[in-house]
């Protein structure tokens, strides 16, 4: 049965969010603070996150800026009752895989929650050769089946969203990409709010596999157009 934390200071909320997601047979636990919901997700294995903004104790933004830090790579749901784009960025930039605004439908949560299981388990079928191949960004190598990277000595951990990028990147290795592509293929979406977070999570990804992020080597801006992945060797 997935399992599915939800962090939320108004038991109300909490309330609402587990009632319908056991009635769709999901176990569920709950926190009230990000105290909380911060040791229970380092601690315990989770399908998915539902994360309020405004936590007492620890708000969401650190609690999701802890949780990647230490490579916990559960995919995690923003819930804000904020209505500025910046507050969105900040969640998104910092880990969280996706975001809802306040008052919102319990089943348009769920349904997004269910979005973020298939993206996890029901992958693209691909040759069990071409997952385990390893991919090498100068000195910085990637094997696809892995979400981290090695730099010589040191692994480098990739989140889920840069994980998702990378791979759809080395797919079209050698083609222009538009921001709209990237959005509908690692996104699913085509929101306004989510063009800005390409380019974040572009800038996230040279920073790990190339040697001088502000002149890419193999990472290209094309402008006008979007990005383009060149070389990166296959073993």
């Amino acid at each position: 049965m997935p399992r599915i934390l939800v962090v939320d200071d108004e038991p109300s909320i909490r309330q609402l969010i587990t009632y319908n997601l056991q009635q769709a047979h999901y176990d569920v636990v709950t926190a009230a603070d990000g105290e909380c919901a911060l040791n229970l997700a380092l601690h315990q294995e989770f399908d998915c996150i539902v994360l309020d903004l405004m936590l007492p104790k620890i708000d969401g933004i650190e609690v999701t800026k802890r949780l990647r830090r230490a490579s916990v790579q559960t995919p995690l749901i923003m819930l804000t009752a904020k209505q500025e784009e910046a507050d969105k960025i900040i969640g998104l930039e910092l880990g969280a895989d996706d975001y809802m605004t306040k008052p919102f439908s319990p089943r348009e949560l769920l349904a997004r929650i269910k979005v973020l299981g298939r993206r996890g388990k029901l992958k693209a079928p691909v040759h069990q050769a071409q997952e385990a191949a390893i991919i090498y960004f100068g000195p910085v190598s990637w094997r696809r089946d892995q979400h981290h990277l090695h730099r010589g000595e040191q692994s480098l951990a990739l989140t889920k969203k840069e994980y998702e990028l990378l791979s759809f990147l080395v797919d079209q290795r050698g083609k222009v990409v538009t921001r709209e592509q990237i959005m509908e293929n690692v996104w699913q979406t085509q929101e306004a709010v989510m063009s800005r977070m390409v380019d974040i999570q572009i800038s996230h990804l040279r920073d790990k596999i190339e040697i001088d992020p502000k002149n890419p080597q193999f990472l290209q801006t094309v402008r006008g157009f979007g990005y383009r992945l060149d070389g990166g060797q296959s073993e």
